[in-house]
C-alpha cells in the first residue's frame, strides 16, 4: 500500500504501557521497527487503571454528568500515555512527537462518551514520517463538531489505530496486547485452545461480537471495511527473535488470503449476558413491534429472541441483554405493560452464551447437530438459539460455561495435540 518503505500502525494497551517500565519496553519494540526501515505510527490507550479512575472521579461528583466535560476529562489518560512514550522514543534517539486526536484531526459525530468516527486527515501525520519523525497518538478520542474533544466509547483505541492505519494506507496495523494472539477458544478455560495464524476479518466479527476479548467489534468492522490487515501481539513476550518480529501473531485478513477454511475456527462465550421472559401476552399483530421499539429508543440491545404462541390465545417472548442493560429494560418493559397487557416478567442473570464460529459453515451441514448432541450428551441444557451464516449460538446456565466451551472445543477437532 505504501510503496517501497513498510508503513506500519504499532497499537499499545493499556497493560502494554501500565508504568514507566513498560512504556520505556514500548519504546524499545518502536525503535527496532524503525531500525529496520518502517515508518512507524504509534497508537496508544491510558495506562491500566487510568480510565477507570478518572471515570470514578465523574461519577463521585455526579452520576448525571455532563457527556462533554466527561470526554474532556477521560481523555487525558491517553494523552499523558503518548506524552510519556514520546520523551522515551527520544530518550532512545528516536524523533518523535505526540498528538491529540484534535491535533490530527480525527473528528467524529456528536454523540460524546460513545462517538463515531467521522473522518481523518493523515497529511500532519505523514509529513512527520517522511521527515523520520514517530508520531504517538492519543488513541480513544477525536474532536466533535462542537470542537469539543470527543471519546469513541472503551475499547476505542483500537478503534482509533485501524482508523489510523486507513488513513495513512499502512501496510499492517499491529495490536499489542497481554495476549500472543487469537486462539481458537479462551486458553485459560481450555489448555489445549491453539493459537491461529490467520482468521478472517468475519470470523473475528463475530468472535468479538459473542465474547471474544481479544479486539473490539467496532475496530474489527472497520478493518474489513477499510481492508486493513490486523495482526495481534503480545508486547509482554521478550527476546530478539520476538523484538525483531520473526515470533508473528495472528492475522486478521481477508478470507481469499486463508487457503484452508476449517469447519469451525473458534469458540467464544460471553458471561456478560442477561435473559428476560415476557410471560402470557395477548397473540395479536404489531405486538413485537410494541415490545422491541421502546427497548431500541432506549437504547437497549436485544440479542437472542425467542417467541413461543400457546393454544389459550397468548404467547411468551424471551429475548437476552447485557447485565448492565437488565435495570433499563425491566424499567421499559414495566412502562409499556399497560399497552403490551402481559402477565409478568421474569429475568435470570445466571446464563451464558456460548458461540461456535467458522466460514467452514457455509459449505458444510451438521454443525448445529454436533453441538446440541455434544451439550445434550454432557446434560446441558439449552435455552435459546440464534444463528447467522457462519455463527452458531446457544444460551445454557452459567455453571455449564467451562463444561461447554470445553467439551465443544474437542468435539470440533480445535484441541492442540
Amino acid at each position: 500500500m505504501s510503496g517501497s518503505t513498510p508503513r506500519i500502525v504499532m497499537k499499545f494497551g493499556g497493560t502494554s504501557v501500565g508504568d514507566l517500565d513498560r512504556i520505556r519496553a514500548v519504546a524499545q519494540r518502536v525503535k527496532k521497527q524503525k531500525d529496520a526501515g518502517c515508518d512507524v505510527l504509534v497508537v496508544v490507550s491510558a495506562m491500566a487503571g487510568e480510565t477507570n479512575r478518572l471515570v470514578g472521579y465523574c461519577q463521585a461528583l455526579s452520576p448525571l454528568h455532563d457527556p462533554m466535560e466527561y470526554d474532556s476529562i477521560v481523555a487525558t489518560g491517553e494523552q499523558v500515555t503518548s506524552g510519556l512514550l514520546a520523551i522515551a522514543l527520544q530518550a532512545l534517539g528516536v524523533p518523535s512527537r505526540s498528538f491529540a486526536g484534535w491535533q490530527v484531526p480525527i473528528r467524529t459525530d456528536s454523540l460524546h462518551g460513545k462517538a463515531s468516527l467521522d473522518t481523518i486527515d493523515g497529511t500532519r501525520l505523514l509529513g512527520c514520517m517522511a521527515e523520520g519523525i514517530v508520531p504517538v497518538v492519543a488513541g480513544f478520542q477525536g474532536v466533535a463538531p462542537d470542537e469539543r474533544v470527543s471519546t469513541l466509547g472503551r475499547g476505542g483505541s483500537d478503534t482509533s489505530a485501524v482508523a489510523l492505519a486507513a488513513a495513512i494506507k499502512a501496510d499492517r496495523c499491529d495490536i499489542y496486547t497481554d495476549v500472543d494472539g487469537i486462539y481458537t477458544t479462551d486458553p485459560r478455560i481450555v489448555s489445549k485452545a491453539r493459537k491461529l495464524d490467520k482468521v478472517t476479518y468475519e470470523e473475528m466479527l463475530e468472535l468479538a461480537s459473542v465474547g471474544a476479548k481479544v479486539l473490539q467489534t467496532r475496530s474489527v468492522g472497520l478493518a474489513m471495511r477499510a481492508g486493513v490487515r490486523v495482526q495481534v501481539l503480545s508486547s509482554f513476550m521478550d527476546g530478539p527473535a520476538v523484538m525483531e518480529g520473526q515470533l508473528p501473531g495472528s492475522l486478521v485478513v481477508d478470507e481469499d488470503e486463508i487457503v484452508e477454511k476449517k469447519l469451525v475456527t473458534g469458540i467464544a462465550y460471553s458471561r456478560d449476558e442477561a435473559k428476560v421472559s415476557i410471560r402470557r401476552i395477548p397473540d395479536r399483530p404489531g405486538i413485537a413491534a410494541a415490545i422491541f421499539g421502546p427497548l431500541s429508543e432506549a437504547n437497549v440491545n436485544v440479542d437472542m429472541i425467542v417467541q413461543s404462541t400457546g393454544a389459550d390465545g397468548t404467547t411468551n417472548m424471551t429475548f437476552t441483554t447485557s447485565k448492565t442493560d437488565l435495570p433499563r429494560a425491566i424499567s421499559v418493559l414495566e412502562s409499556v405493560r399497560q399497552a403490551v397487557q402481559y402477565e409478568e416478567v421474569a429475568t435470570d442473570p445466571d446464563i451464558v452464551k456460548v458461540s461456535v464460529v467458522g466460514t467452514g459453515m457455509r459449505s458444510h451441514a451438521g454443525v448445529a447437530s454436533t453441538m446440541f448432541r455434544t451439550l445434550s450428551e454432557r446434560s446441558i441444557n439449552i435455552q435459546a438459539i440464534s444463528t447467522s451464516e457462519i455463527k452458531v449460538s446457544v444460551l445454557v446456565a452459567a455453571d455449564y460455561a467451562e463444561l461447554a466451551v470445553r467439551a465443544l472445543h474437542t468435539a470440533y477437532g480445535l484441541d492442540d495435540v
